[in-house]
């Protein structure tokens, strides 16, 4: 957290929404800024789960959790958020400019370029069609939000099979796959007019 930025709530919950919708089935979703010291917690129990060994954080401790959200709490071209579903943390969600990121030496990055991670948190009950799908498109609605922003881009691991099938579904287009220094990743892209018709 920045000197300027005012301090947030404790429970997410409690915090305010950065974006809000109510869906059919899903119910209500709002996003809010992650408190890297108040849910190191959460996150910690979903980045060590086996189901989320693509995130690389498998064996990290609470501490550096913290730590790495801490950093990215301090870039200005970095963010993270929690979506809520009904008041509940469904999915870790951050944000970065490419030409500020690593990923940004991998391809030819495009004006309005935009990049996204995403890390559904488990259910809290039996699994519901089309949640995760739901969430992801929340998520593309607050970052398109910004008219400056024409064009998604994630990389997630190219052997997480399940990832790069939600993206597809949610309308991104398959790009190269690169290598960056910890993964081997697939670029996956989708643009704003794309969106727009989903």
């Amino acid at each position: 957290m920045t000197a300027d930025t005012p301090a947030r709530a404790a429970l997410p919950a409690d915090r305010p929404a950065l974006h809000e919708e109510r869906l059919p089935v899903v119910g209500a979703v709002r996003i809010v800024e992650l408190d890297p010291a108040a849910d190191a917690g959460l996150v910690h129990r979903w980045v060590t789960e086996p189901r989320a060994r693509y995130w690389g954080m498998l064996d990290a401790d609470r501490e550096q959790v913290r730590e790495t959200y801490e950093f990215v709490d301090s870039l200005t071209t970095h963010h993270a958020f929690l979506a809520l579903r009904d008041g509940r943390p469904a999915a870790l969600f951050q944000s970065y400019e490419p030409e500020h990121d690593p990923v940004g030496e991998c391809y030819d990055v495009r004006p309005g370029d935009h990049g996204m991670h995403l890390l559904i948190g488990p259910a809290d009950g039996p699994p519901q069609h089309g949640v995760s799908r739901a969430l992801v498109g929340v998520f593309v609605r607050f970052l398109l939000a910004d008219p400056g922003r024409r064009r998604i881009v994630a990389e997630p691991d190219a052997r997480n099979d399940r990832a790069i099938a939600l993206l597809r579904r949610c309308g991104f287009e398959p790009g190269p796959e690169i290598d960056k220094p910890e993964k081997r990743a697939r670029l996956v892209f989708l643009d704003r007019e794309a969106a727009e018709r989903a």
